[in-house]
């Protein structure tokens, strides 16, 4: 089984003291977010875990802790853009320590275990395609022994965020533009020796070397446990996806950095109650058990049992 932690939240920068009890107790509740009253309890024994992917724009919570995962294998997403307050408020104050954190945790673990992610892309007045290429440029060269690979998406509004980000003056890059940034981030990334793959991306960016990625990585989880790994797509994720099957535990409505284009918390009222409910001991992330919960334990992500759906991932 391959534990996502989380494309729902940031586990490594919030969460790192509820995670690691889970750990510790060898198990982990986690609700259907389409039927909450649906929960699974998986078995966190090392053995039966095959790799932990987390996601985070700030892992130094957990970093310090890392040993108490020395029986497991894992590797990071760090999300580092190189956005400003109006669209990472929890962040943009952070940028220059988050670089120092991302080689810290790089030297701690290697390289080919932090993958920096660069996304989601998105353009406004102030956020040009000159002004991508120029800091994707400054991110590149602080992070070019740090890393091996990058990971880009473009900006994608799901539904119910797209008329707030165009009242924000965000805007989807276009044809053009996304071939330009493609282009001039290649040969950047070439010349660092930092592979560039694109995140659930459509469009065919091969002619720049850019192929599509898979975050949920069966090859690099085989590299890593040095255990054969050979999955389908995960049938749970979009189309353009790559993704292997995974069992996420994270909660959305949990993550408290405030991003402006973030998909997982769209609702302040129910990021509030959530963190009021927040207990580092209890097996759910911001949750108790009710008796209206039906509890069912997950054997295997490859299993027949149908997995918990997400929606699309864009940096949480």
């Amino acid at each position: 089984m391959i534990l996502s932690a989380s494309r729902r939240t940031d586990i490594p920068a919030f969460y790192a003291d509820w995670f690691l009890n889970r750990i510790k107790e060898r198990y982990v509740f986690t609700r259907n977010p389409i039927n909450p009253r649906q929960v699974s309890k998986i078995d966190l024994s090392p053995e039966l875990i095959d790799c932990i992917v987390f996601w985070t724009k700030n892992p130094a919570p957990l970093m310090v802790r890392l040993n108490e995962l020395e029986a497991y294998h894992y590797y990071f997403h760090f999300t580092l853009n190189a956005y400003e307050a109006d669209v990472e408020p929890g962040l943009a104050i952070k940028h220059v320590s988050l670089v120092d954190t991302f080689m810290q945790l790089s030297e701690k673990i290697g390289k080919e275990r932090v993958i920096w992610r660069y996304d989601p892309i998105l353009l406004t007045d102030k956020y040009t395609v000159s002004f991508h290429i120029q800091h994707f440029a400054t991110l590149a060269e602080k992070l070019k022994d740090a890393t091996q690979r990058c990971v880009i998406s473009f900006i994608d509004f799901p539904k119910r965020t797209f008329s707030a980000m165009r009242s924000l003056g965000y805007r989807e890059p276009d044809f053009n533009e996304m071939h330009t940034i493609a282009r001039a981030f290649s040969a950047i990334a070439r010349e660092k020796g930092i592979t560039l793959e694109t995140c659930a991306e459509a469009i065919d960016l091969s002619t720049y070397g850019i192929s599509h990625g898979k975050c949920i990585d069966d090859a690099l989880i085989s590299r890593i446990s040095g255990k054969p790994l050979h999955l389908k797509k995960d049938t749970n994720q979009r189309k353009n996806c790559g993704c292997v099957p995974s069992v996420d535990i994270g909660l959305y409505n949990t993550c408290m950095h405030g991003c402006k284009y973030c998909y997982a918390s769209f609702s302040r009222e129910a990021l509030l109650q959530n963190r009021q409910n927040y207990d580092a001991f209890s097996p759910l992330l911001c949750s108790k058990i009710t008796e209206n919960d039906v509890i069912r334990e997950r054997k295997d992500a490859q299993s027949k049992t149908i997995l918990q759906p997400d929606l699309p991932f864009v940096s949480s």
